[in-house]
């Protein structure tokens, strides 16, 4: 029997402001003995904090290993991992982009299906996984009723779900990752997607740490090797400039509400998602010459399920800065030209938008002012249309130039086969000199002569 005590003094709620999320900490000490237990939230730390209050009002002995008084110690449950996993996702939800929320919902949803095993009969696989992702992680959903037809998954999940403490077994988690490694139809998962899993459930763990339900992260016991991931562009997606003249052509003459997007792309470099967020007002477009172009964020599509408002698109800040920093990046002339052109033939979002939803569905033809920025469908199909048209058969089913944002990497290796110093190219890019060099290492076009030209000249 343990020892216990009634010398017991209980704190105020202690508040964390980290960088990343707000605990609540609760603190006494029992005997001598400091304890604490953080929360979440701070109705949860103040919730505790009176039970223990009432406790020594009420004259009950506290024990002094783990600070807790007989009643209390009692009714302690063994959490699940599903309830932690929860607990998880309120916590990182506040903060999240809306494309990180469904990331680590997609993790924590392959995660729980290989911890609850078997299915019973009547618990439909898919209907499992659906209650898992589309309810149980994502916090904004759990506000309201369950999606019908999920009731009967959600409920098994829940009497199902193994405590939290069977984390603690490597063999569990080795299974958690060898899931990871593979995609839903078996095939090899991209290891930038496995590597993005691992770090949810490296986070998941440290967060069960930090709550003090391990005394250390028990993945960093497990011996287990991830596919090797690389960053290097494959030199076989970047298009040469006649190349891209060809296909922004082809954009031109069947989708030429979108032709400017890709020339903004190919010519000054900046991703996707910040071409969506340029408006009129971030343009320098002379009469002649270069102009330039002030990036000021990027619009993320993950859906409204995921994001905090209806819409399926997230207003964000530029990738690894603060919200309110800007870009510039010069535009070419050629870029200028196409940007006056579509100036010319289409008219600007309300907010001064380039590029914006002209039809919703079934092609019908929205009416101005326009509100919402192109649809990454819109822009997929009119890429593929335009590779279609403008390609050989063969290179069509090649990697040439395959995604949109291809033509980023064809941007930048053009700036540093054309001698622009790294720091400058990494300055307009976004990237660090660093990332630069090692994405981008494969195509500097002519390293390969000069190194053998050195070598001829030293054995000589």
């Amino acid at each position: 029997m343990s020892e216990t005590t009634y010398d017991v003094r209980i704190w105020t709620i202690h508040q964390y402001k980290g960088a990343r999320r707000t605990t609540y900490t609760a603190k006494w000490r029992v005997g001598g003995v400091k304890h604490q237990r953080t929360f979440a939230t701070a109705k949860l730390a103040e919730a505790f904090r009176t039970s223990l209050l009432v406790a020594t009002r009420e004259g009950m002995p506290f024990f002094v290993d783990d600070g807790l008084p007989a009643n209390l110690r009692a009714k302690q449950p063994e959490q699940s991992w599903l309830q932690h996993a929860m607990a998880y996702v309120d916590a990182k939800w506040p903060t999240a982009s809306a494309r990180h929320r469904k990331g680590i919902a997609e993790a924590l949803t392959d995660a729980t299906v290989v911890l609850l095993g078997v299915n019973p009969t009547g618990v439909d696989a898919t209907q499992l996984r659906s209650a898992l992702y589309r309810w149980a992680f994502n916090s904004q959903a759990r506000t309201g009723p369950l999606p019908p037809g999920l009731e009967a998954a959600a409920a098994w999940a829940e009497r199902s779900s193994p405590s939290l403490a069977v984390m603690a077994d490597a063999t569990r988690l080795r299974a958690v990752l060898d899931r990871y490694a593979r995609r839903q139809d078996g095939k090899p998962a991209a290891p930038a997607t496995v590597a993005r899993k691992r770090a949810t459930l490296h986070n998941v763990l440290e967060y069960a740490v930090e709550l003090e339900h391990f005394d250390s992260n028990p993945l960093k016991k497990v011996k287990w090797r991830a596919p090797k991931a690389t960053d290097v562009v494959d030199r076989r997606v970047v298009v040469n400039p006649a190349k891209a003249r060809a296909l922004l052509e082809a954009v031109w003459q069947q989708d030429p509400a979108v032709a400017a997007f890709f020339a903004c792309i190919y010519y000054a470099g900046p991703r996707p998602a910040e071409v969506r967020a340029l408006t009129i007002h971030d343009c320098s477009l002379p009469d002649s010459g270069w102009g330039q172009l002030t990036l000021v964020g990027s619009q993320q599509t993950s859906g409204s399920a995921w994001t905090d408002g209806a819409t399926p698109t997230e207003e964000r800040g530029l990738k690894h800065r603060s919200t309110r920093d800007t870009r510039l990046v010069p535009a070419h002339p050629e870029l200028v030209a196409a940007l006056r052109r579509h100036l010319d033939h289409f008219q600007a979002g309300a907010s001064g938008q380039l590029f914006v939803a002209r039809t919703g569905r079934a092609g019908v033809p929205i009416s101005p002012p326009y509100a919402n920025p192109v649809d990454t469908g819109t822009i997929y199909r009119a890429w593929h249309r335009a590779r279609a048209a403008a390609l050989t058969a063969r290179e069509f089913d090649s990697m040439l130039a395959r995604r949109p944002y291809d033509l980023r990497h064809a941007c930048l290796s053009t700036w540093l086969n054309a001698g622009v110093p790294p720091a400058r190219v990494a300055e307009w890019a976004g990237h660090g000199v660093d990332v630069l060099l090692r994405v981008y290492a494969n195509c500097v076009e002519g390293d390969d002569e000069i190194a053998l030209g050195r070598i001829e000249g030293a054995l000589r």
